[in-house]
């Protein structure tokens, strides 16, 4: 099991934590655009099960978000989205199927086969 940086949300509780894996991957893909730029990391109503997760590169850090930083890699959760990642994973997996950040939620009660999208 690799190392990870944990951090919570002010009365939440559970942690989230990222890989070292997905952090590796993060500062790789932030080290070629201009500086201050960090993955966000969201969670919005839609998918095949009912919320799905978003992957998106953002400039702007909010007074209420989440921050987990490892190794070059900054990432933001708002809060909303820290409510249904409470103890959730950021994963990022390499193998024949193809490369992609993944989210080991405990939260999910149900997820779709691509796992991007899961029901609570």
């Amino acid at each position: 099991m690799s190392a990870t940086v944990t951090d919570t949300m002010p009365g939440t509780g559970k942690p989230i934590t990222i890989s070292d894996r997905a952090a590796k991957r993060v500062a790789e893909i932030l080290s070629g655009e201009d500086g201050g730029v960090m993955l966000r990391v969201s969670v919005s109503g839609g998918g095949c099960s009912g919320f799905q997760y978003g992957f998106s590169l953002d400039d702007t850090r909010a007074n209420d978000d989440l921050v987990l930083e490892k190794v070059g890699a900054t990432v933001l959760i708002d809060p909303v989205s820290v409510m249904y990642l409470e103890g959730s994973e950021i994963d990022f997996v390499d193998d024949l199927i193809g490369s992609a950040f993944k989210i080991n939620n405990p939260n999910a009660t149900a997820s779709c086969g691509c796992g991007t999208s899961f029901s609570v």
